[in-house]
């Protein structure tokens, strides 16, 4: 199963991810590791089964190894500033006329951080808030939060970190034109989005108590209509079996696999397989 080829790999990826240059030198294919980290984030099979023979073809890594070198890679960081150079570089690629924000909640089997029982579910769940341009691809997301916590709990915190990612990746917010459902509406986040110069474009929600009938907020339907590729996003990220059922109990972890697989879904777009 190839994720992604191994000239997208050594591009892309390898030259922001550190390797140690003290004690020995890493006797494996730095290209074919990553392949082994994007096969278990394709495929969503337990580390201890991942099919090492298949990728490495030289000097092999147990599961252990595998996963101490992506667990390094997480803790500096490195997983998150793939992402944010990719963006940085690549910002033709972007159709940023509006942004969807939207969160999702996703299962989690096995407990840990930032998990909580959301009724409508019926299950612990995890809530993660994320934002995507025009044509659906993700460009960010917030910490993760327990699932039974509502859709506004933090939201300006939240919001905020999206924010302060999006400007590292060189991504201007004043100007942007952002949807988001009537869940979102409330006076605190429209202020937030006032003071960032961000036009929001949500419906007004009747439960909100400063909901007033002859509100002169502005929403426009037409734009809102945009949201939809907010689920072509929450599609592809289904395609990644890793996210589709959460099993990590550490959020820096969940995050990792996140912007592991913002990575693959741009970079498969930009450099799509020929077609004959």
């Amino acid at each position: 199963m190839e994720v992604l080829s191994k000239d997208m790999i050594g591009q892309w990826i390898l030259p922001l991810l550190p390797f140690s240059a003290h004690g020995r030198p890493s006797v494996v294919d730095p290209v074919e590791l990553v392949e082994v980290i994007l096969y278990k984030l394709k495929s969503g099979c337990q580390w201890r089964y991942l099919p090492l023979k298949q990728f490495f073809t030289g000097a092999s890594l147990t599961w252990q190894g595998v996963y101490a070198r992506f667990n390094a890679w997480r803790k500096d960081g490195s997983w998150q500033a793939v992402w944010c150079h990719l963006l940085r570089h690549n910002q033709a690629h972007l159709d940023c006329s509006s942004v969807q924000l939207d969160g999702s909640h996703t299962p989690a089997k096995n407990g840990g951080e930032a998990v909580g029982y959301q009724g409508r579910k019926k299950a612990r769940t995890t809530t993660t808030l994320f934002l995507t341009d025009n044509r659906g691809q993700p460009l960010s997301c917030a910490r993760p939060q327990a699932g039974n916590c509502h859709d506004s709990h933090g939201l300006n915190a939240l919001f905020g970190e999206i924010c302060v990612f999006l400007e590292a990746a060189g991504i201007a917010i004043a100007g942007l034109f952002l949807n988001a459902d009537k869940a979102f509406d409330n006076q605190p986040f429209r202020q937030g989005c006032a003071r960032r110069d961000i036009e929001a474009n949500i419906p007004r929600n009747r439960r909100a108590a400063d909901w007033q009938t002859d509100d002169d907020t502005f929403f426009d339907p037409e734009l809102y209509r945009r949201r939809v590729v907010g689920e072509h996003a929450n599609a592809w990220l289904d395609g990644f079996k890793t996210l589709l059922v959460r099993y990590e109990t550490s959020v820096g972890n969940w995050l990792a696999w996140h912007w592991l697989a913002f990575v693959v879904i741009f970079l498969r777009k930009i450099n799509p397989k020929p077609t004959f």
